[in-house]
This record gives C-alpha cells, structure tokens and sequence, in this order.
C-alpha cells in the first residue's frame, strides 16, 4: 500500500509517517524545502515536491497513491480557500480510494458536558471556515468516493505542538506560564502517537465518517498551566490573562483556548478499534 500525505514533515505529519512506515506502508510525502525533504526521507518516506497551492501536484500525487492523509495546515489569510482547493484536487486524484481530511475539534465551540461527533457546531472565528469546507469533502461520498474527517483534540507531546508554542516556551521565557482567565475550562487532549495510529486507522473507515482525535482526557486549562510549570521546576508559577491580554500576547488562538470542551473517542475506539495508550497527560507535562 502507498499513501500521500500532507504536512509529513510537521509535528502531526512526523508521528504519523512513522506509524505508517512502521507498518510497511510506502509514504509519499509533500515539501516545500530542502529541510522538510531531509525530514521525511529521514523518517522512510520518499519527497513530492511542491506546496499546498500545487493543485496539480497535488491531484497527480494523490492519483499515484492507494490513499491519502491531507495534514497539511496553509498559515495564509486565505486558508480556507487554499484548503478547499488542495482537498478537492486530492479527491479528485484519490477517486474511489480513501482520503483522510483534518478538522479539529474547536468547530464544536463551548461544550455542555461530554459530547460526541454529533454535537453541534459553534466555532470560533479562528476555525469558523472549516465546518463549510470539512461538509463539502464529506459529501462527496454520495458519489462513491470515501472521504473521511479526523477532529483532533489539542495535541500534545513530544515537546512541540501548540502546548510548547503558546504556553510552555513562554512560560520558560517569562518564569510563568499563561492561562487565559482563572483557568476553569477544559480541555481535551490527545497525545501525538495516539493521533498518529488514528490517521492509520482512518484509511480503513467508512466512507463519509467523522471522528474526534481526543484520549478522553479533559483536565482544565489551569492544571495543563501548573502541569508546565512543575516541569521548568517553578510550581504554580501562573500569569493569568484577561482575553484582551492573551489576544494581544497570543492572536485570535487565544478564544480557542479558552473554549470549554470535553470530547469523547469512543466512536473511534468503537468503530476503528483505536486504544489510545497515552492517558496521563498532567503526569507527561510535567516532566518535560
């Protein structure tokens, strides 16, 4: 089996190559640099290059493969456009073969209690583009063809991902790490290995499914702060800021860290058999 993937030389995309390779699956990756190339062929995974506004590239490399995992995050203003255009051009390459699409799930907004895939939707503005764009790839399995979208949680792990961007590296530079507000709202988290075996999994789901990427941990935004704070060795070091003050410190992130979720992976744990095994997410930031 081969699959293309987007976004192989980035935090999500590296875990997940691995996991691909460790499988004896055969990795097309994207990039764009001499740098990501050395990555990804580091890892096992032979080079496509091109950018995610390579629409041609993208559809001919989908067309050569049994699959594909679109991870790839475009940072321009016109993000919604660009992603709309890479995803439509790798289904029409994929055809009848899977594609793996990535959401997130702060489209679900505030959350009352524990919810599923079949909450409704209230995003921030950050995210607001994604729910048209994840509908148009979803429907076109009326036609035969087999998208599927993952929802991950806030990823962690590793000593990357938005955790270490936002709220550990600046708390290492300040002596105290943020929290927006007093820190209440939960959040739900998914280790990076434990995301990357679901993209796997999610090659063989069903056409036109949805699933939420989180291990079912939901601590509070304050115990992921004094987590980080344990681990550069100054306990309950915390810089609460009002919103005006983590938007200015953080940009538009800074409403989706305050969203209050609790999200459940039963459905993927149900239908694809995916057993996260990295549960204890406080215990594993405050170690690093």
């Amino acid at each position: 089996m081969k699959v293309f993937v987007t976004g192989g030389s980035g935090y999500i995309g590296q875990a997940t190559t691995e996991a691909l390779v460790r499988r004896g699956i055969e990795v097309a990756a994207l990039v764009r640099s001499d740098a990501s190339e050395r990555v990804v062929t580091g890892l096992g995974a032979s080079p496509v290059r091109g950018e995610l506004t390579d629409v041609s590239v993208l559809r001919e490399a989908a067309r050569a493969a049994d699959g594909v995992l679109h991870l790839g995050q475009y940072a321009g203003t016109d993000a919604a456009e660009v992603d709309r255009a890479a995803a439509e051009a790798m289904q029409d390459g994929a055809g009848a073969r899977p594609y793996v699409h990535t959401g997130g799930v702060w489209v679900y907004g505030d959350t009352a209690g524990i919810v599923d895939e079949d909450a409704p939707l209230k995003p921030p503005r950050l995210t607001a583009w994604r729910v048209e764009n994840e509908k148009r790839v979803l429907a076109r399995a009326a036609t035969g063809e087999r998208p599927v979208v993952v929802m991950p949680g806030l990823v962690y792990g590793r000593s990357a991902g938005l955790i270490e961007t936002f709220y550990a590296a600046p708390g290492r530079a300040a002596g105290a790490v943020p929290c927006v507000g007093d820190g209440s709202n939960h959040w739900s988290l998914v280790h990076v290995e434990d995301l990357a075996e679901l993209y796997v999994l999610a090659l063989a789901a069903p056409a036109g499914s949805v699933y939420a990427g989180v291990g079912d941990r939901n601590p509070t935004a304050l115990q992921v702060s004094e987590a980080l704070s344990r681990a550069m060795g100054r306990p309950g070091a915390i810089r609460h800021l009002t919103m005006d003050e983590a938007t200015e410190e953080m940009g538009p992130v800074a409403e989706a860290f305050a969203l209050d979720q609790r999200l459940t992976g039963a459905r993927a744990r149900r239908r694809l058999g995916w057993n996260p095994v990295r549960l204890d997410p406080l215990t594993e930031l405050a170690a690093h």
